[in-house]
């Protein structure tokens, strides 16, 4: 059994064959963690994972819905967490990347006080945070040392070394995906080979972020196995360790995946 701990089922690349591919996510042994983005597809993300019973909730506010998002939808989130049973605060976090969101920048400065909020109302509610992280890695760092949260997984990993173990000192994994699948991914398949191996989870971002092999087309949590092959084959060791560690990584980041997997092993 394997854990995709980052697949966007709920989004609408999905809304023509969703059972489709949940059917076949279960029949490979692929369990999911379904992060919400905003406030408006917070109740498509609860009914997602109460349709699918493969599938856990995360609620957070994305970096690049922030332009969208008011101080009340926090509330909302604080009531949404109350309410359902979330494995993670998610997907929250800082997005740098463009002229749009330059580090001092207005849009920065906003996303800043998002993330801020969302890792305060995390510690509240002790959960942990699923953390999106592209060209601000020593900000994001900067942050979760001031506010100390319950660790959780930086999502699609592509820092240095010297970042990644940082994150891990905080107590996160780091999450894998297709991007390792590309032969000039260099720093990104070398991480993933040589980390401990306590450091790493795998995902698919699903609908996003293909493996090589499927050339740019929809990337679904059905790829998760040949993910898993890819990084059994830079660690050199055996399909089944890559999945028993992966999945022992994912729980421990997110411990109310653990009932997830027990109801899946009664099944």
């Amino acid at each position: 059994m394997l854990v995709d701990s980052h697949c966007h089922l709920d989004a609408a690349e999905f809304d023509a064959d969703r059972d489709a591919i949940a059917a076949a996510a279960h029949l490979a042994g692929v369990l999911m963690v379904v992060p919400a983005v905003e406030r408006a597809n917070f109740a498509a993300v609860a009914e997602t994972c109460r349709r699918y019973p493969g599938c856990a909730p995360a609620y957070g506010i994305h970096p690049m819905y922030v332009a969208r998002a008011r101080p009340e939808d926090l509330q909302v989130l604080r009531a949404t967490l109350a309410a359902e049973k979330p494995v993670a605060v998610g997907e929250i976090g800082l997005d740098f990347f463009g002229d749009g969101a330059r580090a001092g920048s207005d849009a920065a400065v906003q996303q800043e006080y998002y993330f801020v909020e969302q890792l305060k109302i995390a510690r509240e509610f002790e959960l942990p945070v699923i953390l999106h992280i592209r060209r601000a890695q020593d900000t994001v760092l900067k942050h979760l040392r001031r506010v100390q949260v319950r660790g959780g997984i930086a999502h699609a990993f592509n820092g240095s070394r010297q970042q990644a173990e940082e994150f891990l000192k905080l107590g996160f994994k780091l999450g894998f995906g297709g991007a390792m699948t590309y032969q000039r991914a260099l720093r990104i398949r070398e991480l993933a080979a040589t980390l401990p191996e306590d450091a790493i989870v795998l995902e698919t971002d699903a609908p996003d972020i293909p493996p090589a092999w499927l050339d740019g087309g929809r990337n679904a949590p059905t790829e998760l196995p040949r993910i898993a092959g890819v990084l059994a084959a830079l660690r050199q060791v055996d399909a089944a360790v890559v999945a028993a560690m992966t999945r022992r990584n994912a729980v421990s980041a997110l411990p109310g995946l653990q009932a997830l997997l027990d109801a899946a092993c009664e099944a």
